[in-house]
């Protein structure tokens, strides 16, 4: 492989115009793709295999038009201190905004009177309009979003306070001025790490022009594929992180040959040669993890995977093809001045020992200390992971300035939290003699069991084989109780079925998300042994070994549970949720413990991939197991620390987001990348390297001989180049450097 990359940078080296030129043109063809393409007007959420989803689907097929999957608002209305909502003044409004909402918009399904379907509290200060669409919240025209949002203005004259709550609001999530200084951040530590500006800009450029192409070619699709707002943001975030760190690793390892005396199109044939062979291998593991997602058998899930996935690959072909093809354009400047002074001197000084260096040689001499530091460390992070509780995010996560969040807590005010959680019973009677009577017998076991504060009387379809009962649960959606709720119903139901025929499903947002809850923990350990599975195996062909791939994934599981646990401490416990913006505590989102492991163990190899690379060069070429650690730390440990930062900086601007679920996803993978790539790979790794001494890089005669030689430390390069004779200003020196 080496001797392939190789060849295929000196090739975009020498026609860098032409490279350059097919970039810009992919770029300039997805742009205009992505802006040429139908507004992407569907966003499905599925969950196959689930009593939720098949409630769900039941409904779609028992009410033609009934809108099943149509948006929903609840106009919220209080009226003022010492007021009620039943007085003839504040009727009048409201029943007003009634007849108004029913004319105002034909993708409207229904308005419902509050005064007639009992949605006024008991202490009159409350009541709301319930409104639902025929169409999704993301198939919404303007017009009738704005008819929504204006609907209140006139009321809130007359001193009643309207909020408006539901899912017909919902926009793209906002992520704010914070993505940005992630990216300038970025630009200041490549600033530091080069010490010139060109080479500085040169992998923010590319991996804009790689995320460029990925979300513009997500967006162009968004309409075909179904893919929603959150693919893109997972795109993007995903692609910048490892697109500029695949360029500075690339562009590190170019600069390194320039030092040692190289002709510029050489030096760029090594560094894709032997750099870009890690680069090759770190991407494969992200691809393997995003891809991996599919086995959750969620399509939303799957397809954020697929679409990240792609954009890393972008990432890895612009690294290998692109950045050899700038450095052409860019000249010796890449250097820097002092860099180039110092390589213009005939008497170089001999180099001290830079941080790196010095780190290793301490852990070298207290590995056991290091080791048992960075595991008690991490354990003890990892401790609030034990209390964790999944949900997903509803309205009472919003911020509390949002008219979605004050319209929640209005409800919660004046009917109960329940109101925001409503669960709807489907009860298929098409296999029952009497499906009144077991639709009767439904209700009597719901009001009869623990946690519920009304059910409403049932609705039959026309053909009156399948009713509809609404129960409203006491305590909020997203909490253990209402949960508990949902199973009791479902219990119950066994039994009416065996009874009576009829089934008995429960569906709803609140139930969807119980159920996708569920789904997301019985998948995690088949996908964790599937993808920590396959990138063991990857590993094992990078570092022909058997140990420090299994070091690597138990490291990689240690690094998860702490940043878990960090999560746990600050989204469900609340500890310094001010200082990252949460408002309100509550369940982690429960695709957060598999979308870690996806993302991270991905991200994680990138780091083992490109630092022990080069110890593992160091040792086959005749080093000691402890010169190897010091060697791989000189060379790689500044680079290395670069790209966490850089990750971290990029991963940190998304907590800026007012979207919850982006929020959480922004801070988990950046503490994950701190735990890591500083604690892991930069304190356990060499501390476990130290004390497996020669043993680490074992490996059995016979599997030796299966696994395929893909020349990862650039051996077989090495011999073709000598065989060609030495290279131009300087002969045969060192080449893997990362």
């Amino acid at each position: 492989m080496a001797t392939f990359l190789y060849k295929l940078g000196r090739l975009a080296f020498r026609r860098r115009r032409y490279v350059a030129l097919i970039w810009v043109a992919l770029l300039a063809l997805a742009g205009f793709g992505a802006s040429s393409a139908a507004t992407a007007t569907s966003s499905s959420f599925s969950i196959p295999g689930t009593e939720a989803q098949k409630a769900f689907d039941l409904l779609e097929e028992r009410f033609p038009g009934g809108s099943a999957d149509g948006a929903t608002a609840r106009i919220v209305f209080k009226a003022p201190e010492g007021e009620k909502v039943s007085q003839a003044a504040n009727k009048a409004e409201i029943q007003g905004i009634v007849g108004e909402l029913k004319s105002g918009s034909d993708q409207i399904a229904s308005v419902a009177d509050p005064y007639t379907a009992n949605a006024v509290s008991k202490d009159g200060s409350t009541a709301y309009i319930s409104v639902s669409y025929k169409v999704n919240s993301m198939e919404l025209t303007d017009a009738t979003r704005e008819a929504l949002e204006d609907v209140g203005h006139d009321v809130q004259d007359s001193g009643m306070k309207v909020e408006i709550g539901g899912d017909a609001l919902q926009v793209m999530p906002e992520t704010g001025a914070t993505e940005i200084i992630g990216v300038a951040i970025a630009a200041v530590v490549l600033v530091i790490t080069f010490g010139s500006l060109i080479a500085a800009g040169l992998p923010l450029l590319t991996a804009l022009i790689g995320v460029g192409i990925g979300v513009s070619t997500i967006t162009a699709l968004a309409n075909v594929l179904d893919l929603g707002s959150t693919t893109s943001t997972l795109a993007m975030m995903i692609g910048l992180a490892v697109g500029i760190d695949y360029a500075l690793f690339i562009v590190s390892r170019y600069r390194a040959e320039l030092a040692e005396g190289r002709e510029r199109e050489e030096a760029a044939g090594r560094a894709v040669g032997t750099a870009g062979s890690a680069v090759v291998f770190a991407g494969l593991t992200v691809v393997i993890a995003l891809v991996g997602l599919a086995v959750v058998n969620i399509p939303m899930l799957s397809k954020m995977g697929f679409a990240a996935a792609g954009t890393v690959a972008i990432a890895v072909l612009i690294a290998l093809t692109l950045v050899p093809a700038l450095l052409g354009f860019a000249g010796k400047r890449v250097m820097g001045r002092k860099a180039r002074k110092a390589a213009e001197a005939e008497n170089r000084p001999e180099e001290k020992p830079n941080m790196g260096t010095r780190w290793a040689r301490f852990v070298l001499r207290r590995p056991v200390w290091v080791l048992l530091v960075g595991v008690l460390g991490l354990g003890a992070i990892a401790v609030p992971a034990a209390s964790l509780e999944m949900g997903l995010p509803d309205d009472g996560a919003q911020p509390k300035s949002t008219t979605q969040r004050q319209a929640y807590d209005m409800l919660s005010d004046g009917f109960g939290p329940g109101f925001n959680g409503p669960l709807m019973v489907v009860v298929d009677t098409s296999n029952s003699s009497d499906g009144k009577a077991a639709v009767n017998r439904v209700s009597d076991e719901i009001e009869g069991s623990g946690g519920v504060a009304a059910v409403t009387p049932a609705v039959f379809n026309k053909a009156g084989d399948t009713a509809t009962i609404t129960v409203i649960p006491k305590d909020r959606p997203s909490s253990v109780e209402t949960e508990n709720v949902v199973h009791a119903i479902r219990d119950a139901g066994d039994g009416i079925r065996s009874d009576t025929g009829a089934e008995v499903l429960v569906t709803g947002a609140t139930a969807m998300n119980i159920d996708f809850s569920q789904k997301m923990n019985d998948a995690l350990l088949p996908y964790l042994a599937l993808v920590v599975g396959l990138a063991f195996l990857l590993l094992m062909v990078v570092f022909r070994s058997v140990l420090v791939p299994l070091k690597a994934a138990l490291g990689f599981l240690l690094s998860v549970v702490a940043a878990l646990g960090a999560v746990v401490a600050v989204f469900q416990w609340g500890w310094l949720g001010s200082l990252f913006g949460v408002e309100q505590t509550g369940p982690i989102m429960s695709m957060m413990p598999i979308f870690m492991v996806g993302v991270v163990f991905g991200l994680a190899m990138d780091y083992e991939v490109f630092l022990v690379t080069r110890m593992r060069e160091a040792y086959v070429h005749g080093e000691t197991p402890g010169q190897a650690i010091v060697t791989g730390f000189r060379h790689g440990a500044r680079v290395v620390t670069a790209a966490a930062v850089i990750m971290m900086a990029v991963f940190a601007g998304f907590i800026g987001s007012s979207e919850q679920m982006i929020k959480m996803i922004g801070f988990s993978l950046a503490i994950a990348v701190f735990f890591d790539a500083f604690v892991v790979r930069m304190a356990i790794v060499p501390a476990v390297l130290a004390l497996l001494g020669r043993r680490a890089w074992w490996l059995p005669r016979w599997l030796d001989r299966v696994l395929p030689n893909v020349d990862v430390e650039g051996e077989g390069l090495r011999k073709d180049l000598s065989e060609d004779g030495p290279a131009e200003g300087g002969g045969e020196r060192e080449l893997v450097r990362v």
